[in-house]
């Protein structure tokens, strides 16, 4: 059941998720959250300090948490790694 809720499954705004890096690019990474959905994780959204690089903290096939942060008119998902590490932290503290 678990199967088939995730592939008929819309993104949530503000909902997390576990996804897997597909694709790096200069601006940033593609990200599955749910099978056959990405949504972008652009470079400022991937750490709390700026980075230079994507590769320098991401590659092809890493597991992270992400955060939907915003689903446009035409489908488009953006994504935060940063908002997640930034509630890991306060939940720690």
């Amino acid at each position: 059941i678990a199967i088939v809720e995730g592939i008929i499954a819309d993104p949530e705004l503000g909902k997390t998720y576990d996804g897997k890096v597909k694709r790096i690019m200069d601006f940033g990474a593609f990200v599955e959250i749910l099978p056959g959905t990405e949504g972008l994780l652009h470079i400022s959204q991937i750490a709390e300090e700026r980075i230079a690089n994507v590769s320098d903290v991401l590659k092809e096939g890493d597991e992270i948490a992400v955060k939907v942060i915003e689903v446009d008119k035409t489908g488009r998902i953006r994504l935060s790694r940063k908002e997640v590490l930034i509630a890991q932290k306060a939940a720690k503290s």
